[in-house]
């Protein structure tokens, strides 16, 4: 762990743009942070946050090389097609440059004209040379720059795939320490009879939402941290890139009243303030449902999980993992999302979650609540 944390420090080198290098020395601190809380964790609970403070230390760190491997790719392209497109000017410029020599300075060259032509000569040599050693220097420059991109990729791939094997197995050992963690408060029993009754009886979401506390038994009042005051500022339960806003339509003309996330496959979800899990599983055609709620009659509904965390009554600490995406890991290709032709636009982001917040017995929008810079 500590040698990718080096590995991202190392990364973000003055060749690479400034964000993804402050992102990837954000990302090695991080990870230095987590492991130091994996050493010192004794309970399931503690090891559970500081593996989740890894993955998610890894992903940011991953999502940093990968924004710097794409600028790296933009920045080697440009000089490329450049220096191709002054292939002819190149040419030139080193013959005049060869037939000069090592010793350029006017007072070296002789004419056979005489010491007068030799003056001209000096006179008009005295101008194109520093021009020429100009160019000269400029293209040097360039070139040097395209090694230097170019062992910057090699080296970055490598390191990237490094960090996607750590990224696997701090996902393997979360979700065992998932499963052996049994500390957590809960709130209150499911009835998995009432649960699959309300299940069959339902057609939509907003009518399984509604019927949430028929399912439940021997609950008992649990006061959470009240989060008014974080309206509009929560972080996104997952990394990723907005699809889709509450109201518009996708490809099929359905128009839902949440958010729709792209994200990279096996993508660590967690909770973004403390909440009780009021519904963990399948739900009509949402996929894997977790629905959340961080206090009374307010739900996050978070669908389309490939793997969901915790169970029904109990109560989460913020940050804890929900879930995780699904999806083909990206570690058959290291440099996946280096291409500056396709990675802006999304690409690598494979799957999607969506999430809809409601507040009482209707939808609102997610972004009132949750912090997005990402269109």
């Amino acid at each position: 762990m500590k040698r990718i944390a080096l590995a991202l420090t190392l990364l973000a080198t003055p060749v690479l743009a400034q964000d993804p290098a402050e992102a990837a020395r954000a990302a090695a601190s991080a990870l230095e942070q987590a492991s130091m809380q994996l050493d010192a964790a004794e309970s399931a609970r503690d090891r559970v946050r500081a593996l989740t403070g890894t993955v998610k230390a890894y992903e940011a760190g991953l999502a940093a090389m990968r924004g710097g491997l794409r600028d790296a790719a933009i920045r080697e392209t440009e000089l490329t097609r450049r220096l191709q497109s002054q292939e002819a000017e190149i040419a030139q410029l080193l013959g005049v440059l060869s037939s000069l020599g090592g010793r350029a300075a006017p007072s070296a060259m002789l004419h056979p004209q005489g010491p007068v032509g030799a003056a001209r000569a000096g006179m008009m040599l005295a101008s194109v040379t520093p021009g020429l050693s100009a160019e000269a220097q400029a293209l040097r420059a360039d070139l040097d720059e395209v090694t230097a991109l170019r062992t910057l990729q090699q080296s970055a791939a490598e390191t990237l795939q490094q960090g996607l094997e750590g990224v696997q197995q701090a996902r393997t050992d979360l979700s065992q320490a998932i499963a052996d963690r049994t500390d957590l408060p809960t709130r209150f029993t499911e009835d998995p009879i009432r649960t699959a009754i309300l299940i069959s009886s339902t057609e939509t979401l907003e009518g399984f939402a509604s019927g949430l506390s028929q399912i439940t038994s021997d609950e008992v009042p649990t006061e959470l941290p009240p989060i008014e005051d974080r309206k509009g500022a929560l972080g996104m339960p997952v990394q990723g890139q907005i699809l889709r806003r509450a109201g518009e339509a996708d490809a099929a003309g359905v128009a839902r009243p949440g958010i729709v996330i792209a994200t990279r496959p096996e993508a660590l979800v967690t909770t973004p303030t403390a909440a009780t899990v009021r519904y963990s599983g399948p739900l009509l055609d949402y996929g894997l449902v977790s629905i959340l709620e961080p206090q009374p009659d307010l739900l996050f509904v978070i669908a389309g999980l490939e793997v969901a965390y915790g169970r029904a009554g109990e109560v989460l600490p913020e940050g804890s993992p929900v879930g995780l995406m699904g999806g083909t890991p990206d570690g058959t290709n290291p440099a996946a999302g280096a291409s500056p032709s396709v990675e802006g636009g999304g690409a690598g982001r494979t799957e999607t979650l969506y999430i809809e917040v409601r507040q009482g017995d209707r939808p609102v929008d997610p972004l009132t609540w949750f912090a997005s810079d990402k269109g």
